[in-house]
């Protein structure tokens, strides 16, 4: 009801064309998700469906990737919106763009978000990767559990690949019991050097995990 009232007394503005009325028109969203992806999420090398090359596949933890598409353009502005202009409504709508490049998932997958640091929550006022996350279990009708817990708060934006990569080696620790029948999806917003997303997945298969596939919104290169 709140999102109903606030879209009326300030409209929404398409993130990619300026239309009135929803943050991303269904012409831009066709435009994000049906451009072919054809290239690994690491390495850019030609990659299968999965968005996965087969060097790539053989040195990371996690078995299966996608994600929506570079951090540009519609996205750049829809991610930027969501976690810094308190537009929470915009979960919603990267949940979407999420569920259009997957396939069908089997019943057996459990979604599981990359935690937040909690400084971050506490800014937001929200945890926006848990809210993506549970957007995404409940309209795929999937669990959603939060399998992952931050041991670190350390800050990733403006280090090194070297420094991201030592800094995520230590940032997550598992929550619960695994089950190696199940298929854990790991949601994340942007990937910039794939440091966080492959030592989340190796905390996922050192519990017990067989299988962790992985699901990105954006990539982006480190400047």
């Amino acid at each position: 009801m709140f999102d109903k009232v606030l879209s009326f007394l300030a409209p929404h503005y398409c993130c990619g064309c300026g239309l009135v009325g929803t943050v991303l028109c269904d012409s831009c969203k066709y435009d994000i998700t049906n451009e072919t992806k054809i290239e690994c999420i690491l390495c850019r090398r030609p990659a299968n469906n999965s968005c996965l090359c087969s060097l790539c596949n053989q040195i990371v933890s996690y078995d299966r990737a996608w994600f929506v598409g570079l951090y540009d353009g519609a996205v750049k502005t829809l991610i930027q919106n969501y976690k810094f202009g308190r537009q929470i409504a915009v979960g919603r709508t990267l949940s979407e763009l999420i569920i259009d490049v997957l396939p069908v998932l089997p019943k057996y997958t459990v979604i599981v978000p990359i935690p937040t640091i909690r400084r971050h929550v506490r800014q937001r006022g929200y945890d926006h990767s848990h809210l993506i996350a549970k957007n995404l279990a409940k309209n795929l009708a999937l669990p959603y559990q939060k399998k992952l817990i931050r041991r670190t708060s350390t800050r990733q934006v403006g280090a090194s690949a070297s420094i991201r990569e030592e800094q995520a080696k230590a940032a997550f620790a598992i929550s619960g019991l695994i089950d190696e029948n199940k298929i854990y999806l790991l949601i994340d917003d942007v990937m910039t050097t794939g440091a966080t997303i492959k030592y989340a997945a190796r905390v996922l298969k050192d519990a017990g995990a067989k299988n962790v596939w992985v699901a990105i919104i954006a990539r982006q290169t480190l400047d």
